[in-house]
């Protein structure tokens, strides 16, 4: 097959592909020339060799073969691998102008700066995460990966909500890795600015530059995950990304504010990856970990306000009234030592009252369903999909109707609103749960202790 042919080929596969397929794929190729049955391609790396291979091999042999019936099959090798074949085959008067390979190819673990992946904060590391039951086997978990080396479980998968320190974590196993594995090419960025990335490589038609540099790093961590959903093309490339680095056995590691079977939109494909590893939720904090916090955060503002007195009961106060997030709760800290330092006043009960009114007043027996809905599934040992689905079975009806009658007895939502929260139901359906509870609260000593053991955890 002379060069010419390859070029009505080419043209040809132009028609048959479409623009951005043939643009992407196979515009890249630089035929060498055939010898011994086999047709050989330059390409830019290996993985774009692989992909054309079981994507549009079968199609390029069979143009091949009608013009050279004796091809029997394709080799694509990488520039440097095959510049001596070229020279062998084409001959000494027949220059093959080489495809560059990306620079991610050559350059050091360092090249990696050039995707500006979110920067690391140093506050966010194991040493000052404070571990309690609600986020122990998310510790646990995170700690595992960090020591780097091969684990059990890929991609490792975080969830939860705002505050409950998903991010902290994603920082904190980046840290310990580059600290542990400084070869190691350690990436870690939001949905977002992925998805950032791969709409600039289709505009600036760099496609081959983001995917070779994607998938040559060795840790992957990509953070609020939930934000690609319901974009097809994005979640594409994320798809081959995801399966490209697990192929090769390098570690994924992923976040999101909802499990994986919660979040809307997002394909079933990509949905079934995400679960295949281990996933973990970050629950809401109880009331000893948030004066863990508390109590960490306060001896690091001794030290930076020396001389300031706290007196007791401030700590265990503001744990049991700020229920909502970590960021909120370590805000109301921080605000409160600035305010008392300024004022030159020590840390009293009237002070903290005064100082932190507004976030006092929104925090006064605020409890949503969304949590309401945890605590339960939690408590009776089933998924939040089982609490809110379909099913009657009353494995899953009866902590169903626990929960409906906790939202209305603890929220100020209304019937309908409950309902929309249970999966779409009725607000008569709703009712009779509530009434169902209030009756087996009289009768089962057990439903009694659940519902008050239930109530006390949500209000403190």
């Amino acid at each position: 097959m002379t060069q010419d042919q390859w070029g009505s080929i080419r043209d040809e596969l132009h028609q048959t592909l479409g623009a951005n397929s043939f643009q992407s794929w196979i515009q890249p190729l630089a035929f060498i020339g055939t010898d011994d049955g086999i047709a050989r391609f330059n390409v830019p790396t290996n993985f774009f060799g692989n992909y054309v291979s079981q994507n549009y091999g079968d199609l390029l042999l069979s143009k091949i073969t009608r013009v050279n019936p004796s091809v029997r099959r394709i080799v694509f090798d990488t520039v440097t691998a095959s510049q001596e074949a070229a020279n062998q085959l084409a001959g000494a008067e027949q220059e093959v102008e080489p495809i560059a390979s990306p620079s991610v190819q050559t350059k050091p673990a360092s090249s990696l700066d050039n995707l500006n992946g979110s920067p690391l904060d140093k506050r966010f590391t194991f040493d000052s995460f404070v571990v309690g039951k609600p986020n122990e086997l998310a510790h646990a978990a995170a700690r595992r990966v960090a020591e780097g080396g091969p684990v059990t479980f890929n991609p490792l998968f975080l969830y939860g909500g705002v505050g409950l320190g998903k991010t902290h974590l994603m920082h904190a196993i980046a840290w310990e890795l580059r600290t542990r594995h400084p070869h190691l090419n350690v990436l870690n960025l939001s949905a977002e600015q992925f998805m950032y990335r791969f709409v600039q490589a289709l505009r600036d038609r760099k496609m081959m530059d983001f995917k070779s540099l994607f998938r040559s790093v060795d840790v992957l961590m990509v953070d609020d995950v939930q934000f690609i959903a319901g974009k097809d093309s994005t979640q594409e490339e994320f798809f081959h990304t995801f399966n490209a680095l697990v192929d090769q056995h390098k570690q994924i590691i992923i976040s999101a504010d909802r499990a994986p079977d919660e979040i809307k939109d997002l394909e079933n494909r990509i949905r079934s990856r995400l679960q295949s590893g281990l996933v973990v939720d970050l629950h809401p904090t109880d009331y000893e970990l948030r004066l863990g916090i508390l109590q960490s955060k306060s001896e690091m503002y001794a030290r930076m306000y020396p001389g300031l007195e706290v007196e007791r009961g401030i700590l265990e106060f503001l744990a049991a009234r700020i229920v909502s997030n970590v960021r909120i709760l370590e805000g109301a800290l921080t605000r409160l030592f600035a305010f008392a330092s300024l004022v030159g006043k020590p840390i009293s009960m009237d002070l903290t009252q005064e100082c932190l009114t507004d976030i006092l007043r929104v925090s006064e027996r605020k409890v949503s369903i969304e949590e309401i809905q945890r605590k339960v599934a939690d408590h009776y040992l089933i998924r939040h999909s089982d609490l809110v689905g379909p099913k009657r079975v009353r494995t899953f009806a009866r902590p169903r109707q626990i929960a409906m009658y906790l939202c209305k007895q603890l929220t100020t939502r209304s019937l309908p609103e409950i309902g929309r929260h249970f999966g779409g139901r009725d607000h008569t359906t709703v009712m009779h749960g509530v009434r169902r509870i209030e009756e087996l609260k009289k009768q089962d000593a057990q439903i009694a202790e659940d519902v008050e053991l239930l109530r006390r955890s949500l209000e403190a």
